[in-house]
């Protein structure tokens, strides 16, 4: 009795506490321009709730937290915004300027403007540069059950924010990107739960800045590529600029589109921006870096995972096919683990009318002190070796099972002190298309233990 009475009165002081906008003087009859109507009310009222209707804007809604105190903007999914000029529908602006540490807030801030929330309705693109949300300053903006689709960017956070909450969210067909970090500087956000797809700059886009603790689980993100659009990635990670790191991508689907040039699932750009850098370590860029990709299932694009100049790539427990290139290509890392993940050819996936450029195949150039070990890697066609190691040093090569490929199963040019071991290499596939390549070949390499491993077709070491 006491917790349905309880449940009652927090219901009942959450209805008190939000405005119903229509009491407000707008229409929200999708015909009345409620622009002007609905940036008023969030002035006097900064909680507002809309009803099912459609709401037409022709400009931004600026929400000024300095001005608004605490705001949540909610509907229960029947609220349209249609956004018919340029910008965001909506512009929410705090002024947190310290770290996540509770000891950095300041306490007006605090009072002012913490977790201002925005809930359950759709914003719609009626204008080519329209965008769904932006939000800068901000201490624990909170964005669940949003619908975005036909704008340019979905959500936008720039130029600094902390602890962004990202749940229950459809960022869905859009010009630009579904989640953009545009040059941001930001420490902890968790993107969960979340179907951000067909946006054709990319799903989750993080360039430039000062990005760390990003977390992304349980999402389902494909087909943020586009065939008319530039190259782009389901989630990007570019630290040109400035630096990434400390990332975790787990439990997700990522696919589509094979068609699209330049389409990866996932792309690490590890090199950062450190003025001091090359005095210290005599190199111009940092390797951005220490993230972790596990438990996720990749397919159809043209390179699954593509990370270029990092450090502490872990990429561990997955499942992949159909990299039409390559499943991964990684290029002057370090301390790069690639572990315990399946690189299948499974028949049922076969595309109707894209046959014979499924290629699939691991290749690694210059990388060092990394480990490649414990993988199932089968069915890769028409490269030079279905796992090509470039340079690099210091690597481990173990206990792999490189499987029915057309070619060279394990390849190692220039390698040095490296161990290889442990590995089945064979094609037991009929003798008609079994492949006559040797099984490990090792070239220009020195000071390598190739130690006891499984050949079908033999080893050459030259």
């Amino acid at each position: 009795m006491l917790r349905c009475l309880f449940l009652l009165l927090a219901t009942t002081s959450f209805a008190v506490a939000q405005t119903n906008v229509l009491t407000l003087g707008v229409k929200g009859d999708g015909q009345a321009d409620d622009t002007a109507a609905i940036q008023k009310a969030v002035l006097e009222k900064g909680s507002l709730v809309f009803p099912k209707g459609t709401y037409k804007l022709s400009q931004t809604i600026e929400v000024d937290l300095s001005k608004t105190g605490l705001i949540g903007l909610s509907s229960d999914g029947t609220a349209r915004f249609i956004m018919t000029g340029a910008g965001p529908a909506f512009r929410v602006t705090g002024h947190h300027e310290g770290t996540a540490a509770p000891s950095s807030l300041k306490p007006e801030v605090w009072a002012q403007e913490r977790t201002p929330m925005i809930s359950g309705f759709e914003i719609f693109g009626g204008h080519p540069e329209a965008d769904g949300v932006e939000v800068g300053g901000t201490m624990q903006v909170t964005f669940h059950r949003l619908v975005v689709s036909k704008c340019r960017h979905g959500i936008r956070l720039t130029p600094r924010n902390r602890n962004v909450l990202i749940s229950d969210c459809h960022l869905y067909d859009n010009s630009g990107i579904g989640v953009f970090l545009d040059n941001l500087n930001l420490h902890q956000i968790n993107i969960v739960g979340s179907h951000i797809s067909y946006n054709r700059g990319g799903g989750v886009v993080s360039r430039g800045g000062n990005v760390r603790n990003l977390h992304i689980g349980t999402c389902d993100i494909e087909g943020n590529h586009h065939a008319d659009s530039p190259a782009s990635a389901n989630v990007e990670l570019d630290s040109t600029g400035g630096s990434i790191g400390e990332v975790a991508i787990v439990g997700c689907t990522l696919q589509h589109t094979s068609k699209a040039p330049g389409s990866a699932n996932i792309r690490i750009l590890g090199a950062g921006t450190d003025p001091s850098l090359e005095r210290k370590m005599g190199r111009a860029h940092t390797r951005e870096g220490n993230v972790t990709i596990s438990a996720n299932v990749f397919s159809d694009v043209r390179v699954n995972i593509e990370v270029k100049e990092s450090r502490g790539v872990v990429i561990s427990g997955n499942t992949f096919w159909e990299g039409f290139e390559h499943d991964i290509i990684a290029e002057n890392c370090e301390h790069l683990i690639v572990s315990s993940n399946n690189f299948d050819r499974n028949p049922r996936y076969l595309v109707n009318g894209f046959q014979n450029s499924e290629n699939n195949g691991l290749v690694f150039k210059n990388c060092a002190d990394s480990s490649i070990t414990g993988n199932i890697i089968a069915g890769v066609m028409r490269k030079r070796a279905a796992v090509e190691i470039q340079g690099g040093r210091r690597l481990m090569i173990t206990n792999n099972s490189i499987l029915d490929c057309d070619s060279i199963g394990l390849l190692l040019e220039g390698v040095e002190g490296s161990l290889v071991s442990d590995n089945i290499i064979r094609d037991d596939r009929a003798a008609d298309v079994k492949s006559k390549e040797p099984s490990l070949v090792v070239t220009d390499g020195n000071d390598n233990q190739i130690g006891s491993n499984l050949l079908g077709n033999g080893k050459k070491v030259q």
